[in-house]
């Protein structure tokens, strides 16, 4: 049962307010599910509206924040629970340690950085958690193009294309993320045979 939840997201003001409706929505949905929300600790772009929407509705947010951004201008300074750390890898093993579950929503190179760790960790067996992305107005859909000329160029085997759901709506990915199960056959790439070269 999933309990903790890892969104990734982008802390840049600038974008459109439709993505930051978006980041509150999921905070707000997390908290009425009494699902904690782990996640980077900021308070600008979507991780502020996230942890707000979930703050507003008395949910329950731990902030992990390199020493690098605990600024006042960067932390989010309602949060009851900001975990600073010496730098950005211990910020995201922190993260990972204490989630069961991860969500992508809108971002740039950060956010893409953290969800293809995690995945490319389901995918040699280093977790079986669920991971899903939020691809609001179609954010993600040249991200799943992608994944999908990998697998028919055989750059990822088809089965790992089931590491990760996708939704455009918070609900929805939730409940995605709580019925995941994880695909059969990870383990192929392991090994070496004459029709799995």
């Amino acid at each position: 049962m999933i309990e903790r939840v890892c969104v990734f997201c982008g802390s840049s003001d600038g974008v459109a307010e439709p993505y930051l409706q978006a980041a509150r929505a999921m905070g707000q949905t997390l908290a009425r599910r009494g699902l904690t929300l782990i996640y980077g600790g900021g308070g600008t772009g979507l991780m502020g509206a996230l942890a707000d929407g979930a703050l507003d509705l008395g949910g329950h947010v731990i902030g992990i924040m390199p020493r690098l951004f605990d600024t006042p201008e960067l932390r989010h300074g309602r949060l009851k629970d900001l975990r600073v750390v010496d730098s950005m890898h211990e910020r995201k093993a922190g993260m990972i340690d204490l989630s069961q579950a991860f969500v992508a929503l809108p971002g740039g190179f950060g956010t893409l950085e953290e969800l293809f760790e995690v995945l490319t960790w389901a995918q040699i067996g280093l977790h079986a958690c669920p991971v899903g992305l939020l691809s609001l107005n179609g954010y993600y859909d040249s991200l799943l193009a992608w994944m999908d000329r990998a697998a028919v160029e055989g750059f990822i085997y088809p089965e790992h294309r089931g590491l990760f759901v996708y939704a455009e709506q918070p609900e929805a990915l939730l409940d995605r993320l709580a019925d995941y199960r994880p695909p059969a056959g990870l383990e192929r790439w392991m090994t070496r045979t004459e029709a799995n070269p």
